[in-house]
């Protein structure tokens, strides 16, 4: 694994040690260790967001809309296709730094253990921070969809028109998920084009129970948190009874937690198994 530390730090942590409570012969040595510890107590922290450097920046423009988003390809074959997987991010990572949307879900897919079994793409868009994914309150026990995707998400099928063009991705095999405001707009996105996608994970999210029929072939996993109070449980339990009613099987899982279930869902047995797994062939 590779460690990130920044000089600046190292240089101060270096420079200006915390000095610990001694008073015995031994007063530098504890200094030197305790610094030593510092540094690689902080290294070892940067070593974990290091697999962000691997993503590049982009934006799409449209109009007066602008849509930060990270890209990660890894070096494959040249005849290998690759998998798409695109993470949408819940509403405490909107803005434009186009950094925050990697701050939960996308590190699952690019844990070594991950890429080395389930080799993928990702897209990580980021939405503004006065719009949302579904234009849709999120405390309402229901919602119907809106004629037209918000102005984020179709910037969102505007750039995955072009990604899966490119010839090392396999179009048949385009993922979707997303947590909280992520996780209605993963259900948006698949109620919209209900034939790209491979599978589809959201979590803690709600969708248009009226538009169930064009999901009952389409492999879902839904995940949400038996308390949560911030979107009601009640959101994926009537989304996928009206899948269900329509013919469909999608999978859900419940934990009994509150809002913040997404480091469950991501570590559930045989999601990435499931999920890489589907085609659309």
């Amino acid at each position: 694994m590779r460690i990130y530390l920044p000089a600046k730090s190292l240089i101060y942590l270096l420079n200006n040690p915390i000095k610990p409570v001694a008073t015995s012969i031994q007063h530098h040595k504890m200094r030197s260790l305790f610094t030593l510890g510092l540094i690689l107590v902080f290294a070892f922290a940067h070593a974990q967001d290091g697999w962000k450097d691997s993503f590049t920046k982009h934006n799409k423009v449209a109009g007066k809309d602008t849509l930060p988003y990270r890209y990660y390809s890894p070096k494959t074959n040249e005849d290998s296709k690759l998998p798409l997987v695109i993470f949408l991010h819940g509403a405490g990572e909107r803005g434009n730094d186009n950094n925050a949307q990697l701050l939960h879900g996308v590190k699952y897919f690019m844990a070594d253990s991950a890429q080395s079994k389930y080799t993928c793409a990702i897209f990580a868009p980021q939405c503004p921070t006065a719009k949302r994914w579904v234009e849709t309150d999120w405390k309402l026990l229901k919602h119907t969809m809106p004629a037209k995707p918000s102005d984020p998400m179709a910037l969102v099928f505007a750039v995955l028109d072009s990604l899966k063009k490119l010839p090392y991705i396999d179009s048949t095999r385009i993922y979707i998920t997303g947590l909280s405001m992520g996780g209605y707009g993963i259900w948006d996105a698949i109620q919209r084009r209900p034939n790209q996608f491979a599978a589809a994970v959201p979590i803690c999210g709600g969708g248009d129970e009226a538009q169930a029929p064009k999901l009952k072939s389409m492999h879902i996993w839904a995940f949400h948190g038996t308390t949560d109070k911030l979107v009601k449980p009640e959101r994926t339990r009537n989304m996928i009874a009206a899948i269900n009613a329509a013919g469909g099987h999608p999978k859900v899982t419940y934990y009994e937690t509150g809002h913040f279930v997404w480091d469950q869902a991501y570590t559930t047995p045989d999601l990435f198994k499931w999920m890489f797994f589907q085609s659309k062939k």
